[in-house]
């Protein structure tokens, strides 16, 4: 499967994460990320694109390089930076095209409950979306390979999502002030 477009977007009625993905052939995949399972994910994912990087790097001879020997911090600096350098060629100006001709996964969003990352030989990062529902005989997924440009497109735009959620918090937020209370008032309950 080769990916053409991605698009994500927090749909708050929902308190879900709609990722659509639209295929070279003209298919689209739809899958519902949680919030539980985004908590889970979002650090797996960005030690596993640090990883990806240094075997990347590694792959191309720099190996004794000191990124091969360095701490994690170090990594994701430089998951960080390749990433800002792909995301300066990536076209986010494109509208995401929503007529799909086939959803071979159905209408319904695929409810992800499981997603595994593996590395591949190939030098792509392979993501494996699995529905696992009790009560289902049969569960629904597909497996994603994706090269470094796509991999890191697929990164800041689940990074925007979960901006828009607000699942991951926002340290810069202000907190509101306490409402102002006159000398003498007692404090008042709702229930």
């Amino acid at each position: 499967m080769q990916v053409h477009q991605l698009s994500f977007n927090y749909v708050p009625t929902q308190d879900r994460i709609l990722a659509r993905i639209n295929t070279t052939a003209g298919e689209e995949l739809r899958v519902w990320l949680t919030r539980r399972l985004c908590l889970n994910l979002w650090p797996s994912l960005n030690k596993s694109v640090a990883e990806h990087v240094t075997r990347q790097r590694g792959a191309k001879g720099l190996a004794q390089s000191p990124l091969a020997t360095a701490d994690d911090m170090t990594r994701q600096m430089m998951a960080d930076f390749e990433r800002h350098e792909s995301l300066q060629n990536a076209d986010f100006k494109t509208p995401y095209k929503a007529q799909p001709s086939l959803l071979p996964l159905g209408d319904d969003p695929l409810l992800v409950t499981q997603i595994k990352i593996t590395p591949l030989d190939s030098g792509a990062l392979q993501l494996d979306f699995q529905e696992k529902l009790s009560g289902q005989t049969t569960s629904r997924g597909f497996k994603m390979d994706m090269v470094s440009e796509t991999l890191h497109g697929f990164v800041h735009l689940l990074d925007q999502a979960l901006a828009r959620s607000g699942w991951l918090g926002d340290p810069a937020a202000p907190t509101p002030d306490p409402l102002p209370t006159m000398a003498g008032d007692r404090p008042k309950y709702l229930n």
